[in-house]
């Protein structure tokens, strides 16, 4: 009988009909390659492939064998995948919530990343309001959350960071710093900004537009926003600058606003949220994603990384 790993070898082989690539592709020597060949062929009772210095073939009893074997040795894969991914229970649906344009663009790379990692995991994605950051968390509409921190909350948990990002000013045009190359935020002391209404909690929004500079400098609150585009529009009528993130100026690049970098705030950074309580093996895959992305050095595997389909080596 033939042991998987002769079944996956003669399938590659028959695929490459080269020694060396069959070897690569199985990241195993080609010697190997051709003691499993000659196994294999004692155990049939028969010549399996013609090999030559140039050249190798199927022989007619090896296509017959291989093309018998092929759908066999893919029902099995799958099958072991399958059970693997319910061992581990990575297997399902998470709701994955971002914010605007910019924090899609982490969701977006998440997603590709989490395909490659654990593709049994199908992430379904959510927009969550900017005026209602944490609620679609803690109501259950969604599963993980792509946020700006800082989020200090006791019931959630503060992932992997995704990237971090300078702090711009946006302002028009024709406003006197729209021509700068950088500025301080005590440079806008007295000038309007626009706060985002709904439940954001206060220390976020202090966070991002602060109604009071590090010098004590107090700036001035204007109409309260709902949304980035709101922000932004108002900013392009001279109605008050914004305190911004860098990503925000790469999706929502205006040819009526001017985005300067802010030489004296901190950066922002985008991490991974989710309620402590409901943490699973889906999170987790999640999480470990988000660390790859983030670039952390040498990052933990979860006990609930995926489980690789046999490799016949």
């Amino acid at each position: 009988m033939l042991e998987l790993r002769e079944i996956e070898c003669l399938i590659t082989l028959g695929e490459q009909l080269h020694f060396g690539r069959t070897g690569r592709e199985l990241h195993i020597s080609q010697s190997r390659v051709s003691r499993t060949l000659r196994d294999a062929e004692q155990k049939v009772g028969g010549q399996l492939f013609d090999r030559t210095s140039r050249h190798v073939r199927m022989t007619a009893l090896g296509k017959l064998l291989i093309d018998r074997l092929r759908p066999l040795y893919e029902q099995l894969t799958d099958v072991y995948a399958d059970a693997a991914a319910q061992a581990r229970g990575v297997a399902g649906s998470t709701r994955l919530g971002f914010t605007g344009a910019a924090g899609g663009g982490y969701a977006a790379e998440l997603i590709r990343a989490a395909r490659t990692y654990a593709p049994e995991c199908r992430v379904i994605l959510r927009e969550v309001p900017c005026g209602d950051l944490l609620g679609p968390l803690r109501r259950g509409e969604v599963d993980v959350l792509v946020a700006r921190l800082p989020v200090e909350e006791p019931d959630m948990t503060v992932g992997p960071v995704l990237g971090r990002e300078i702090r711009v000013l946006a302002v028009a045009l024709d406003h006197p710093l729209a021509s700068r190359a950088s500025v301080r935020i005590e440079e806008i002391a007295g000038a309007t900004v626009f706060r985002l209404a709904g439940t954001a909690p206060d220390y976020w929004r202090d966070h991002h537009v602060p109604l009071v500079t590090p010098a004590g400098q107090a700036l001035h609150l204007g109409q309260e926003v709902q949304t980035c585009q709101e922000i932004l529009s108002l900013t392009a009528a001279g109605q008050g600058v914004a305190p911004l993130a860098e990503s925000v100026a790469r999706h929502y690049a205006r040819p009526d606003i001017a985005f300067v970098p802010i030489r004296d705030l901190p950066q922002t950074s985008v991490a991974l949220i989710w309620r402590t309580a409901e943490e699973n093996a889906r999170v987790r895959a999640l999480a470990y994603c988000a660390r790859q992305i983030g670039g952390a050095q040498d990052v933990p595997v979860p006990e609930s990384s995926p489980v690789p389909a046999p490799a016949g080596s």
